[in-house]
């Protein structure tokens, strides 16, 4: 069966997507998207994804977007153990707790900060520089004690997140203020399966941050 990925490099999403497949073993047939030619809009990509966004998966009758829900269904189907996405209750709601406060709070208030000067060439929004170091702070607090997000274990938590955190050093965030989090990353970059695709991504994500 072949899994079929839509994908950019560049993005953090995508990137945690590649690195979850990496640690379960999946062999994906990667799809490039360019945004900015309008890929995603064409009339066969938003008949698989009506919101038209990446990453997206198809896996023969299913197809799936919003790169957290990919990690997980990845995890679940094809994962040899449970351990990046905890079958127990209590160790899934740290994971998934994480995933939310990534995707609602950390990678969003990157975008916010970042994306309208990148994609829109509007100046930088102090306050929203304040949101994104209040957000790093949160995550400096929650590794406080322990070795990775969600325990002492590697989970689908740390792989969404540093796809983040690596975005947010590549942009030239100071993360020197947040000692945790420095720590966490560098084991992250030791540890986490595929972190060379991560790697691979950042070095299309810096181009944005060249000029």
């Amino acid at each position: 069966m072949t899994i079929d990925f839509y994908y950019l490099p560049g993005s953090a999403p995508c990137r945690a997507v590649l690195m979850t497949a990496k640690a379960v073993g999946v062999e994906l047939n990667l799809k490039l998207v360019n945004l900015l030619a309008g890929d995603h809009l064409k009339p066969e990509f938003v008949k698989i994804n009506p919101q038209h966004t990446i990453p997206t998966m198809v896996d023969g009758d299913l197809n799936l977007w919003e790169s957290r829900a990919i990690m997980a269904y990845l995890v679940e189907k094809y994962g040899k153990t449970d351990s990046l996405y905890p079958k127990d209750p209590t160790k899934r709601a740290v994971v998934n707790q994480r995933l939310y406060f990534d995707m609602g709070t950390l990678y969003d208030r990157f975008g916010t900060y970042y994306y309208p000067q990148i994609f829109a060439k509007a100046p930088a929004n102090p306050e929203n520089f304040k949101k994104m170091e209040e957000a790093v702070g949160f995550l400096n607090t929650f590794l406080d004690g322990q070795t990775y997000a969600a325990g002492e274990s590697l989970t689908l938590a740390d792989i969404t997140l540093v796809a983040t955190i690596s975005s947010y050093d590549t942009a030239g965030f100071d993360l020197s203020k947040y000692p945790n989090v420095e720590k966490w990353y560098a084991k992250c970059k030791a540890t986490t399966p595929g972190y060379d695709l991560n790697e691979a991504g950042l070095a299309e994500f810096k181009k944005f941050f060249s000029h």
